[in-house]
Order: structure tokens, then C-alpha cells, then sequence
């Protein structure tokens, strides 16, 4: 075993060769994928150096003979390939190489295959959630933008957010937009600018390019870094018909750097001039109020109320002096007509008097203790009376009683 080799008993050059071939063989064969920077092929064997798309990490490959006969096209430098790699350790010289079993090239169909799993996945994650996103600050003072040097991506920014808004400043982060530096780059510029609190608004933009150019910016860990931002984001990568996954997860999409421009910063002109019509509208509406506030307080000032206030008044004192009259008159009527009931009454009593019935020939026979004589049977003979006339009394006395009937009395009283 190689633990139990010392200085005094050593293994064999041969013997430690052979075991590390044996031991890095038994690594199993796995698919990777790169990009193409060599392509050299001699006498039918191809000798590649392949470089991961995201990180400055490379490999050399070989492929040998039998393996370049089966390929349908050869490797071209800057290619993006997937290839089938097994270690093998050449023996006679000790040197470690990859030895590739099968190339293939990444199509644009693969690579849009590819990129629309990773959109789903991350959609399914809820990284594109409406809700998630921020709303833009209406008048950002501070606009972080994150794009090439020098490019012309920058310019239009700059340029039209300045022409717009002539107050707004930017703080810039050049990166690069493409290769392997740009996602690590960009990710580093992002999380610069998020932890800045003067920054308002981070830009990320970059012109347009064939889609193998735009690839950083569907890359997973940018495109989380960017969903963990606190700062509002601004995707602006390439032309309209462009959509690499940051467009998904920033708050904002840009279809162009210039379109960013006129998103993220107001116009100053158009503010100037919906300022100058809503002083417009303002003040005509104030005039309008004071017209007819104006209009208003003449005609109250028309009304007769206002022109002769004391017509209401005069009016109140028709009114009473109307009423006034009306309950003298109901007095009077009411005194006038207590006056005639107690006329007619008086006149009844006396209708209805002893004395009118003596002023009519009748009298009223007493006896003498006062008793009121109403038959024959109460006066005896020789019993004294006193005969009661409407003026003055007489004194008889009974010499014979003559009983009439009722009926006959009351016959003869009724002739």
C-alpha cells in the first residue's frame, strides 16, 4: 500500500504509475460543456482547450482519430460544444489528459431549450411574481448603471436620461457584458451599487448581440442576485425581440438602453408643461369660482330682502295688524250674539214668570197660612182666601165648592 512505502523501501516508479492509472480510470466518463478558445487537428487527432462559459476554468482535450471520423463537424474555436470526457494517464511520460469519447455542438435550439427550463424553474420558484417586483421611485436623484466600457448602451442612457432630466446623476459600474468575467462582474457591480444608499435605481444594460453574447444575462446566479436586490432594477439588455431571463426578474423591462432612458426619468419638458396647464386649469377654475361667487352675491343683493329689508317688517305688521282686526271682529260678533241669547233668554224668563201670568187676567188663590189653593176639596166653606192679582191682593171667603172634571177643565182651558 502506498502508506506503507518509506525512503528504505520505496515503490518502484512504475509500480506508484500504474496504480494512479488505475485508480484515476476507474473515475467514471462524464458529459461537460464549454467553449471552443483551441481547435488544432494533426494527422486526424484534434487537440481542444475547452472553457467553462461562466468562470475562467479550462481543459485540454483530446480526441483521437477514431472518435474525429464519427463527428459530423469539426470543432471550431469559439464553438459551444458538449463532450463525453474520461481521465487517462499516459504512462510513458506521466502525463494526466481528458480524453474525449464523443463532441457535440450546442445548437441555438439547445441553448433556447435550455434557457426556457431554467425560465420555468424559476418561475415555478415565484421569482417572477408580479408582487415581488418594486415599484421605480417617480424622480430618482441617483441612477446606478451597470454596463460596458464605453459602450454604446452607456451613452444612451446618459445622454437621454440628461436630456430629459438634466438634474439626474449616475454612478457608473463598467463590466464586462459578455464572456466568462461578465456574470461574476456584473453580480459584484449589483451588489456594490444595492448597498449604496444614494443609489435610487440600479440600470443594467447592454446594445444587442447574437444570443450566445446575451447568455450572462440568463445565468441563474445572476439572475437571483437581482431577485435578492433591495434596490429597484432596470433590465435593458439588447433589442425588443431580445428576452434573456433578467427581463423576467427585474422590476422593470427596457425593450432597449434608450427606452430605459425615457422609463426611468420624467421628461422635463412635458413636466414644465402639465405644470403650466394645471396653473392654467387652476386659475380658471378660481375665476370661474369668483364669477360666480360674484353672480351669486348680486343677486342676493337684487333680492327685495336685501334691496328693502324692511318690507319684511312691514309685512310682519300687515300680519298682525290683519290679525289684530280679525279678533276684534270676533269678539265683537261673539259679544254681540252673548248679548242677544241673554235677551232671548230674558225674555223667556219673563214669558215664563208668575207676574206675566197675572198681567194675563189669571190670579193666585192662597189660603191664609200662604197655601196655594188648586182644588175644591182644599178650600172648605167659609174658609178665608186671599186672591193674589197682577196688581194687588183681594180677601174672600169660600161660600160653596163646585168639583169640575178633569177632562171638562182642561177642554174649557184649551178654548
Amino acid at each position: 500500500m502506498a502508506g506503507e512505502t518509506t525512503p528504505d523501501s520505496p515503490w518502484p516508479l512504475r509500480v506508484f504509475s500504474e496504480k494512479l492509472k488505475q485508480h484515476i480510470e476507474r473515475a467514471p466518463a462524464a458529459w461537460i460543456e464549454g467553449q471552443l478558445l483551441e481547435a488544432n487537428v494533426r494527422n486526424g487527432h484534434a487537440y481542444l482547450t475547452m472553457r467553462d462559459v461562466d468562470v475562467e476554468y479550462s481543459l485540454s482535450v483530446n480526441v483521437w482519430s477514431s472518435v474525429m471520423r464519427r463527428l459530423e463537424a469539426k470543432p471550431e474555436v469559439g464553438s459551444r460544444v458538449v463532450a463525453r470526457l474520461a481521465p487517462n494517464l499516459y504512462l510513458k511520460t506521466g502525463r494526466l489528459s481528458m480524453v474525449a469519447s464523443d463532441v457535440r455542438p450546442v445548437g441555438l435550439g439547445d441553448l433556447l431549450a435550455r434557457l426556457e427550463r431554467l425560465r420555468h424553474a424559476l418561475a415555478d420558484e415565484g421569482l417572477f411574481d408580479p408582487s415581488r417586483k418594486r415599484r421605480l421611485p417617480l424622480l430618482p436623484q441617483r441612477i446606478g448603471l451597470i454596463t460596458g466600457r464605453d459602450s454604446d448602451a452607456e451613452k444612451d442612457v446618459v445622454r437621454n436620461s440628461t436630456l430629459r432630466w438634466p438634474a439626474v446623476e449616475f454612478t457608473i459600474r463598467n463590466t464586462a457584458v459578455q464572456g466568462v468575467n461578465a456574470v461574476p462582474q456584473v453580480i459584484a457591480a449589483l451588489r456594490e451599487l444595492d448597498a449604496d444608499p444614494a443609489v435610487d435605481l440600479i440600470v443594467i444594460a447592454r446594445g444587442g448581440g447574437a444570443l450566445e453574447d446575451l447568455l450572462p444575462f440568463s445565468a441563474e446566479e445572476l439572475v437571483r442576485a437581482v431577485a435578492q436586490a433591495t434596490t429597484p432594477v432596470v433590465s435593458a439588455i439588447g433589442h425588443e425581440a431580445d428576452r434573456p431571463i433578467l427581463d423576467d426578474v427585474a422590476d422593470l423591462r427596457a425593450s432597449t438602453p434608450t427606452d430605459a432612458a425615457k422609463r426611468i426619468v420624467p421628461d422635463l419638458a412635458e413636466e414644465r408643461f402639465g405644470i403650466e396647464q394645471a396653473r392654467q386649469r387652476l386659475d380658471r377654475a378660481v375665476t370661474l369660482f369668483i364669477d360666480r361667487a360674484g353672480q351669486q352675491l348680486e343677486s342676493l343683493r337684487t333680492r327685495p330682502v336685501m334691496a328693502h329689508p324692511e318690507g319684511m317688517v312691514q309685512v310682519r305688521s300687515e300680519d298682525l295688524e290683519r290679525l289684530r282686526e280679525r279678533s276684534h271682529r270676533s269678539i265683537d260678533t261673539l259679544v254681540r250674539r252673548g248679548h242677544d241669547a241673554v235677551a232671548h233668554l230674558r225674555a223667556q224668563v219673563r214669558a215664563l214668570s208668575p207676574q206675566q201670568t197675572l198681567d194675563r187676567g189669571y190670579a193666585v188663590v192662597q189660603t191664609h197660612d200662604g197655601t196655594v189653593v188648586r182644588s175644591p176639596d182644599d178650600t172648605p166653606v167659609d174658609t178665608g182666601l186671599a186672591i193674589r192679582l197682577a196688581r194687588g191682593k183681594l180677601t174672600a171667603v169660600v161660600l160653596s165648592t163646585e168639583d169640575q172634571p178633569q177632562d171638562a177643565a182642561d177642554r174649557k182651558a184649551a178654548g
